[in-house]
């Protein structure tokens, strides 16, 4: 899973997309994948907990700690008034053609989430306590599914753990944190 904290500068080519998280966003895999999405409220947002497609998942939703490394097909979610830690606070596709290299996903998603970011949190990430990751097509998302959407996913780091892969569980959403 990507986490930006431990590479502040933004210079994170090469490896760093190594470690963003793939599958996200079109609906059309959702049949093949089996799974589906989890009761909503008429505002779109998770009412119980649930296990849901990754296909399902939406700006708002909430989801508990869990192992979202390398390739995922499915993912709990709760309302975000449970203890959770990540949040899906933006998204934003991809343009058509090849299926971009590593850099290019990361130059998007500097111009696409850093500003998201700090317009969710209503502070700038660089000054933020709070950090974030990604979600992008694979492959064969791309192809198959004509999968565009990239997510991004706020958490709260343990101040404790230097390598910034820990998160501590927060209730409630973090929009409007200022922290």
């Amino acid at each position: 899973m990507m986490k930006m904290r431990t590479k502040r500068s933004l210079a994170l080519a090469g490896s760093a997309m190594a470690l963003s998280l793939a599958l996200t966003g079109c609906s059309a895999l959702s049949g093949i994948l089996g799974g589906g999405d989890a009761q909503r409220d008429d505002d779109g947002n998770v009412t119980e907990g649930a296990n849901i497609d990754v296909f399902s998942l939406k700006v708002g939703d909430c989801m508990p700690a869990t192992d979202t490394t390398g390739e995922i097909t499915d993912l709990d979610v709760v309302p975000c008034s449970e203890p959770h830690t990540d949040e899906v606070f933006y998204e934003f596709e991809l343009e058509d053609g090849d299926l971009p290299s590593d850099d290019e996903i990361m130059a998007a998603v500097e111009a696409e989430c850093v500003p998201a970011f700090a317009d969710f949190v209503g502070v700038e990430w660089a000054d933020s306590t709070l950090d974030f990751w990604w979600i992008t097509p694979t492959e064969e998302t791309w192809t198959q599914a004509n999968d565009r959407i990239v997510q991004c996913v706020i958490y709260k780091p343990d101040p404790e753990d230097a390598t910034g892969q820990t998160q501590l569980e927060v209730t409630g959403s973090l929009k409007d944190a200022a922290v």
